[in-house]
């Protein structure tokens, strides 16, 4: 004996199916949301630790390399439109011959040793407009932060 499902006994099912997939979907799409918002915020903030890093890297002393770092960074962020929950962080450190040192040595180190500049940039970017009740374990906020680390010339004068 075959089994016949009447039209009418299958009505409704597709409605079900809908309110159970529904929130699985939501959630999948506020996932995307937070992945694509850390990527190109992680993106925005690489490319201002390197540009602030080259601008810092190519000034002739440790007052001018910082603000040159500083508006470098800036400038990438304004123009990436990174929407970071407070102003972006940027610590600038330095090493002469391998070994650390602050950045008024390293602007002074003479011609022929090795120095580099290394610039962090770090930001807190929210996820507070994504949020989902279904999502229980989703974090509110995230930090972010790059680096990168420029030589400056080895046979330059530095002051």
């Amino acid at each position: 004996m075959d089994h016949v499902v009447s039209r009418d006994a299958a009505r409704g099912s597709v409605s079900v199916e809908v309110a159970v997939l529904a929130p699985a979907f939501i959630a999948l799409i506020v996932l995307a949301g937070v992945a694509g918002r850390s990527a190109m915020a992680a993106e925005a903030l690489d490319t201002a630790a390197h540009d602030a890093a080259r601008a810092a890297s190519i000034s002739r002393d440790e007052r001018t390399a910082r603000t040159e770092a500083r508006d470098a960074a800036r400038r990438q962020l304004d123009w990436r439109g990174l929407a970071c929950t407070g102003t972006p962080q940027l610590q600038i450190s330095g090493t002469v011959d391998g070994q650390p040192a602050r950045l008024d040595t390293v602007f002074g180190s003479g011609p022929g040793q090795e120095a580099t500049v290394t610039v962090q940039v770090s930001c807190t970017v929210s996820y507070r407009d994504l949020r989902l009740s279904i999502l229980p374990g989703m974090p509110r906020y995230d930090r972010v932060s790059a680096s990168f680390t420029s030589p400056l010339d080895r046979y330059r004068s530095r002051r």
